[in-house]
């Protein structure tokens, strides 16, 4: 990983989330901003490779995996939340297009300084204007916990609040995720979040198993090893003893069927155990 960018794993997000909307026309997850803050990275070769034709279901499992966070976020608000926090943004646009600034959402993008110095770069570069409901709060986690670089962003513990998690936690350790999680969960109650995570290799079936192996060996080559991976029955226990009461897993294979009626993955594109979640507590 290139200190002062986003990760090869988040700018393939980023790339794939672009592409949709090119090659699919935004049908399942509409962002207007996703090409503008790419347009600097036309010679990429991860830009390059979401747009090959073939990629189709992978595009629509990564636009399925934002529309998913989104609508959860129009839930969270409904619910009376009013501080959305996105951990480890990358070049995410949500903050940029918040669609419920009127609602009085805040929204938080919590990443490495350098990082978000890098960021900040291509949206001015690309004269995407900086909502006031956005607030950039740096994090070197090194030196410094989430609830201190929250709280110094101006971000109220006391309030309500949901959290966007994506792409990150199979990077993190078991103790790095569960002590986030449960920071989240020492909110009030009504704040969640949406992240995903994946499952074991040795529990996936034996050509699964290879494909997974063949992206770890690249993760770990990028700088960005696989850490952590989790069952869904031993997540779900972890998130009812953290104080979570309301959860929704759902594996990525099925979430471009949620969104496009009777569309399911390839078999040539396993989701090798990947899923998504939405938790929240409930008093």
């Amino acid at each position: 990983m290139q200190i002062g960018r986003p990760s090869a794993t988040a700018r393939g997000a980023a790339a794939f989330r672009a592409a949709h909307q090119e090659l699919e026309g935004g049908r399942v997850f509409r962002d207007p901003l996703a090409l503008r803050i790419l347009a600097a990275d036309a010679d990429d070769p991860v830009l390059e490779a979401a747009f090959h034709p073939g990629r189709e279901d992978v595009r629509l499992s990564v636009a399925a995996r934002a529309r998913f966070a989104e609508d959860a976020v129009a839930a969270a608000v409904v619910r009376g939340v009013r501080q959305a926090v996105a951990l480890g943004a990358g070049l995410d646009t949500f903050g940029c297009r918040n669609p419920y600034e009127a609602d009085g959402l805040r929204v938080f993008e919590v990443d490495h300084p350098a990082t978000q110095k890098w960021k900040r770069d291509r949206l001015a570069a690309a004269e995407i204007p900086i909502p006031p409901s956005l607030t950039f709060a740096p994090v070197d986690f090194e030196r410094q916990g989430l609830a201190d670089g929250l709280t110094a962003a101006g971000f109220d513990p006391a309030r309500l609040a949901f959290f966007i998690w994506l792409g990150v936690v199979p990077y993190l350790t078991h103790t790095a995720v569960l002590d986030t999680l449960g920071f989240i969960a020492g909110l009030p109650d009504g704040s969640g979040v949406v992240f995903d995570y994946g499952e074991p290799p040795d529990v996936l079936p034996p050509e699964q198993r290879a494909v997974h192996e063949a992206r770890a060996e690249w993760a770990a080559k990028a700088g960005e090893p696989f850490l952590s991976f989790f069952t869904p029955e031993e997540l779900a226990g972890e998130l009812r003893r953290l104080g979570f009461s309301e959860t929704e897993d759902i594996r990525y294979r099925d979430l471009a069927a949620r969104y496009e009626s009777g569309h399911r993955m390839g078999d040539e594109h396993p989701d090798l155990g990947a899923h998504v979640i939405h938790t929240w507590s409930q008093g």
